[in-house]
């Protein structure tokens, strides 16, 4: 139902870098007609100028079923203001730019208008992200519904019960690939300390988070659960762990630290 919408009264996606293209190429993916998209992209990539349809930087409809704002945070003052003439109507307004809170659109838009806010992450650009959204007053189910739709094109989507827990999103899923991403690093350069080549440790080391991340989200049991499978009482993972859960020095305290602070920096962007 919601693509049908957006097929017929059109979708414009203001802003169309990494994650907007992501998003884009799930969207024609999934059916919805290059015809029916507008982007307006001041810097179209190659792959953007190269789809046939699409209204590149073209007039937009009186009334389209949803904006997608992909632009980044610093340049939303210039950017959307341009849309002011489509708020407080039947269209309805879906950001995934960080930080930037629901009041901030409401301000520049209207009250009235329907304004979803997400928190997608880069996993998306391979249909593997998960997005958490929340909306405003304005938003009714069906244009939940049709926000949900949109970003399930990148992967899976989840609603939060309020904006306070944006900021914690944005710290564990939001920010999160980069501390996986670091994972990676050291664990290969923990494997060249031990005397592995370099580009082993790194093949060894990117297989090994891939494969265990592949794994915890098709398992039945819990991570927890995995953890004891594959620990053997008095083992050489049983050694690393014990490093690693250390209460004081180990994962437990480090994460909490750096979601902490990663959680302290939404706040205080998005005031």
């Amino acid at each position: 139902m919601a693509m049908t919408e957006l097929a017929q009264r059109g979708l414009v996606l203001l802003g169309c870098g990494r994650m907007g293209s992501a998003m884009l190429a799930g969207w024609l993916e999934r059916g919805l007609p290059a015809r029916a998209v507008w982007v307006l992209e001041p810097g179209p990539s190659e792959w953007l100028r190269g789809l046939e349809g699409i209204r590149l930087n073209a007039g937009l409809p009186d009334s389209p079923a949803a904006v997608l704002v992909a632009v980044k945070p610093q340049t939303m003052d210039e950017a959307l203001p341009a849309l002011r003439h489509l708020g407080a109507g039947e269209t309805l307004f879906l950001s995934v730019a960080a930080g930037i809170p629901l009041g901030k659109y409401e301000a520049i838009l209207g009250r009235k208008t329907p304004v979803v806010r997400a928190m997608p992450n880069t996993p998306a650009a391979i249909g593997r992200g998960i997005t958490a959204l929340i909306g405003n007053g304005a938003v009714d189910e069906s244009r939940m519904q049709m926000a949900e739709s949109l970003l399930s094109a990148v992967g899976e989507v989840v609603r939060l019960d309020s904006e306070s827990q944006m900021d914690a999103v944005t710290a564990v899923s939001g920010s999160g690939p980069a501390y996986v991403f670091h994972l990676i690093e050291t664990l290969a350069a923990a494997g060249t300390a031990e005397g592995l080549p370099a580009d082993l440790a790194m093949r060894l080391a990117r297989a090994t988070v891939a494969g265990a991340g592949a794994l915890a989200g098709t398992a039945d049991e819990s991570p927890e659960q995995l953890r004891i499978n594959v620990t053997s009482p008095g083992g050489t993972t049983a050694a690393a762990l014990e490093v690693l859960m250390d209460a004081e020095t180990g994962f437990p305290a480090l994460l909490r630290r750096a979601v902490a602070a990663a959680a302290a920096r939404s706040r205080e962007l998005g005031g």
